[in-house]
């Protein structure tokens, strides 16, 4: 908990409750001289609370997240909050300017977490990151979409055997959570090491905005930090419906090279060896079939036409239920059809 009257430091500033700052922390020179910047919002809450950060563009071309947050500064309900909320837009701060996944190096940043300060670039960027947002925290959110060319349904993945990120998962609200391992070297890992509850949100597809995407992390983001005591409880007079938790996922992979003709959306509920689409040549002379491996619901699908042998195609999420899971999708894109928070409280 943030000590009630006390204010909240970060790299050399204080923000006393009640108050609102923008820090910048310097992450690197380019060779020209010039300084490179990552922009972190502090809005410090009247009332003690948990401390929370939201950070996008980990991976520098997933730029939905840098919205989520841009929402999320705008909300009048801040006014209420409790606690501490950081707000990091943009944390691989040269990899958005290059419209890039990665940093110059070629690194990806969520393999280098924790970092080093003498290490690489990437190293030395996640170890910025790590000393001045998340050990100055109780808790996070990582908001990601698919890589380039991909597009993913809105999901969310944590380490379901935490009870507290179980908690969050359920109340962040998407319709598909994933139990997901974690990686080496992630940002997911480096925080659980440090005992720190995290949750990542993935959502629509690289350099694209997604709206259904955006308005759920928004209102996911939100519920999480009702269930953490931030805010106020919502008044609405329909809670968002539950989400399904995944027992597994299963990529599917192109069988030949060729050109994709997809059959299944995004979202669709498949039966196993139910045909996905079709691989050919530019002739169609040699055509093969895609079927489904295992029933469930497409979480995941490539976006480009063009694909390799062995390339990943459709990402399914298998489920016990999976006729629920569908009807549970539907509620969901229903409950984000209307108007979004930014407007107001919900």
């Amino acid at each position: 908990m943030a000590g009630a009257g006390e204010p909240f430091r970060i790299a050399g500033k204080e923000v006393p409750p009640g108050g609102r700052l923008t820090v910048d922390l310097q992450v690197a020179r380019l060779y020209t001289h010039g300084e490179v910047t990552m922009p972190v919002q502090v809005v410090h809450g009247r009332r003690p609370g948990p401390r929370l950060f939201v950070c996008a563009a980990v991976h520098g071309d997933e730029i939905n997240g840098v919205e989520i947050v841009r929402r999320l500064a705008r909300l009048p309900l801040l006014a209420r909050l409790r606690g501490v909320l950081l707000l990091v837009p943009v944390v691989n701060v040269l990899g958005l300017i290059h419209h890039s996944r990665y940093l110059p190096d070629r690194r990806d940043l969520n393999r280098s977490f924790p970092g080093s300060p003498r290490g690489s670039l990437a190293a030395r960027l996640a170890h910025r990151f790590m000393e001045e947002v998340v050990a100055r925290c109780t808790h996070g959110i990582d908001l990601h979409s698919a890589a380039v060319h991909r597009s993913n349904l809105p999901q969310v993945r944590a380490d379901l055997s935490q009870a507290e990120t179980r908690r969050l998962a359920r109340a962040f609200g998407a319709p598909v959570v994933l139990d997901a391992s974690l990686r080496d070297g992630s940002l997911r890992q480096a925080a659980a090491e440090r005992g720190l509850p995290l949750l990542l949100y993935e959502a629509g597809e690289a350099l694209r905005f997604d709206e259904l995407g955006i308005r759920a992390g928004v209102r996911g983001v939100v519920g999480v930090m009702r269930a953490l005591g931030m805010l106020p409880p919502s008044r609405a007079a329909r809670p968002f419906p539950e989400p399904l938790v995944a027992r597994a996922s299963t990529w599917v992979r192109a069988p030949q090279s060729g050109i994709l003709r997809q059959a299944a959306p995004l979202g669709a509920r498949v039966r196993r060896g139910e045909p996905l689409g079709v691989v050919a040549d530019p002739f169609g002379e040699r055509e093969r079939a895609v079927h489904a491996p295992a029933g469930g619901l497409i979480i995941g699908r490539a976006e480009i036409p063009l694909v390799n042998e062995g390339d990943a195609l459709f990402h399914i999420a298998r489920f016990s239920r999976p006729r629920e899971a569908q009807a549970r999708l539907e509620a969901f894109q229903e409950a984000h059809t209307g108007p979004d928070l930014e407007g107001g409280p919900s």
